[in-house]
């Protein structure tokens, strides 16, 4: 499998941030199982920074925004 490489000036931005820099506090809605879905791979597990792009802080809120989803049953805990 060939992976896409990134331009020579282009870095892998957080999503969630704005141009202004990173909101404070990083809040990730537990309800958007579209957005969440497209942070776990196939078994359910967490994608990391690196393959995300996402910044400390919005990681650290997605992983809470999954688990709550899991507990809620909106998303699985384990994949298919």
């Amino acid at each position: 499998m060939v992976r896409k490489k990134l331009g020579p000036g282009r870095k892998n931005r957080c999503r969630f941030c704005t141009p202004q820099g990173c909101p404070r506090p990083a809040f990730v809605d537990y309800k958007d199982i579209a957005g969440l879905k497209k942070l776990c791979t196939a078994q359910g597990r967490l994608l990391n920074r690196k393959r995300t792009g996402l910044c400390a802080a919005f990681q650290r809120a997605v992983a809470t925004a999954v688990k709550r989803a899991r507990f809620m049953a909106l998303l699985p805990y384990v994949g298919e």
